[in-house]
């Protein structure tokens, strides 16, 4: 049976769901305050609430028997600081938002996930990330944290008054508080161009693993295991049915033919059957940075919808003996699967960040919308990876034990102290928080 992150919730908010629809709340009420001195208040006085924010998690993190606050009602701030190279932002605003605004200052992130349509706070508070050998999650663009405490307190911390705390806060899965505003790294806004190859065997992809992932500022790789093996005994594998690389202005696109592949001559989905209007424009067409590293359009609604997702995040080196263990389940993961996808990202010192000390390749998995076939199909998928420690995506869903994961997380300890000081009565604390924080939740 799932654990709590991957149950369904039962009904107290009129049928407030999540934006899979897999997770009803709880919750007494949503609020969505409209200052911050209002979530002071509003903070101050009730003893049990939570953030939530634009739903697009697929585990019970959120879910709470108190009230659910979205930070979507506050001044959407986008202060750009040109001599620091920052920006400090709203909580609540969705990357598609800050990025235009960003790009009119002549700024922009240097990361940005494959959904523009979440939330900032959202995003770094559960470890989201793009993807890009060099490019780390997008926790670790943030200069500094605002955020309320469980007193009702507004406290600020960064890299100059403690680097340590700061790192124990930015992936803080809503347990310390309720975040309010993010300072940002930024980068001079840049241009890029994104192409489309198909049919990239596994077999190849692992031989070659690091050539491909850095074949580009962002490379993903893409299979549903529905396409036919090409030898009688299926020894060879099955496809990368996509890959798409992602180039800033300057770099050059692997060559037709490339590792076996063919270059596409039009505009794809990741998902099969989907139509390619809501993706990112690929076949070289230029465009700002905050339009190609995206998947999808914000405009869409991205992927499919209909849809569960699981990731687990490993060691670079374990990909390419991982890929093959995951392909040899095919017969299993193919009838509950839409896509799978392959990306890397770099090392941080985020505490509870799932690529903390370690470069990372991320296996993230979307599913059909039906968690009673899924979650078999996740306990022989985690058995099969569990030699590669994987740590999972906190915002997706997932059937390893508390022990297992907390295991995978050296500063877990230190976490669990930094909330208690922030928040000892277990105010922000949830069902899931409680069996992996092994801290008093409801």
């Amino acid at each position: 049976m799932p654990g709590q992150h991957a149950r369904v919730a039962g009904a107290r908010t009129a049928g407030l769901r999540n934006w899979a629809g897999n997770v009803e709340f709880r919750a007494t009420g949503l609020l969505m305050p409209r200052s911050v001195g209002e979530l002071q208040e509003l903070v101050g006085q009730t003893p049990r609430l939570r953030a939530v924010g634009t739903g697009h998690s697929f585990s019970s993190l959120a879910d709470t028997d108190g009230l659910l606050i979205s930070a979507a009602g506050l001044p959407g701030r986008v202060d750009v600081n040109e001599q620091a190279g920052t920006a400090t932002v709203s909580s609540g605003l969705r990357y598609s938002d800050i990025a235009p605004r960003l790009q009119a200052a002549g700024r922009a992130l240097q990361n940005l996930g494959s959904l523009p349509h979440i939330s900032v706070g959202g995003a770094v508070a559960t470890g989201t990330h793009g993807s890009g050998s060099a490019n780390g999650s997008l926790a670790t663009a943030v200069a500094a944290v605002e955020l309320v405490r469980a007193d009702g307190d507004l406290v600020t911390v960064s890299r100059e008054n403690d680097p340590d705390q700061l790192a124990g806060l930015v992936v803080g899965l809503g347990a310390p508080g309720i975040v309010t505003a993010l300072t940002l790294d930024t980068v001079p806004a840049f241009g890029m161009r994104q192409y489309a190859y198909t049919g990239l065997r596994v077999d190849v992809a692992a031989e070659h693993f690091a050539e491909v992932m850095s074949a580009g500022y962002s490379v993903s790789l893409f299979s549903d295991f529905r396409g036919a093996d090409t030898s009688s005994t299926g020894a060879r594998g099955p496809d990368f049915s996509q890959v798409w690389v992602k180039l800033t202005d300057g770099q050059q696109p692997p060559p037709p033919g490339w590792l076996g592949t063919r270059l596409a001559d039009r505009d794809l989905h990741p998902v099969r059957g989907m139509p390619a209007s809501g993706s990112t424009p690929q076949l070289g067409l230029a465009g700002p940075s905050h339009e190609r590293l995206p998947h999808f359009r914000p405009e869409y609604v991205p992927s499919v919808g209909e849809e569960l997702q699981s990731e687990y995040l490993i060691a670079v080196t374990d990909a390419p003996a991982a890929l093959p263990v995951v392909a040899a389940l095919r017969a299993d993961l193919a009838p509950v699967l839409r896509v799978w996808e392959v990306r890397t990202v770099a090392a941080d010192e985020l505490w509870l960040s799932p690529c903390y000390q370690r470069a990372t390749a991320a296996l993230h998995f979307t599913w059909l919308p039906d968690l009673r076939a899924v979650v078999p199909v996740l306990a022989r998928l985690e058995a099969a990876l569990r030699p590669f420690a994987p740590r999972p995506h906190w915002g997706k869903i997932f059937t390893l034990s508390p022990a297992e994961v907390a295991a995978r997380y050296p500063r877990l300890d230190d976490f669990r102290s930094l909330v208690a000081a922030y928040d000892p009565a277990g105010k922000f604390a949830t069902p899931m928080l409680a069996d992996y924080l092994g801290r008093q939740g409801r």
